[in-house]
């Protein structure tokens, strides 16, 4: 069924094929179709150009589109 399509679903699924916590996952999004994936990983990122309610959800708001945003998390929480 297309219930259960969605980004975390896709993620979960992958979690627990590799047999890794959520808690080991970062997830970054900018929208309220990320909401599920912001809220359950481990490390939940929100884009600055987010909206306000995705932004408040998440462990770490990092810069926009225009100045790299995804880079920067990855640098943050990965390198």
């Amino acid at each position: 069924s297309m219930e259960n399509v969605d980004k975390w679903y896709a993620i979960e699924y992958l979690i627990n094929k590799l047999n890794i916590d959520k808690e080991e996952v970062i997830t970054i999004g900018d929208n309220v179709n990320d909401e599920k994936m912001i809220v359950n990983a481990g490390m939940g990122v929100a884009m600055e150009q987010s909206t306000p309610k995705i932004r408040d959800i998440a462990k770490y708001v990092t810069k926009n589109n225009n100045e790299d945003g995804v880079g920067e998390a990855v640098k943050k929480f990965m390198l």
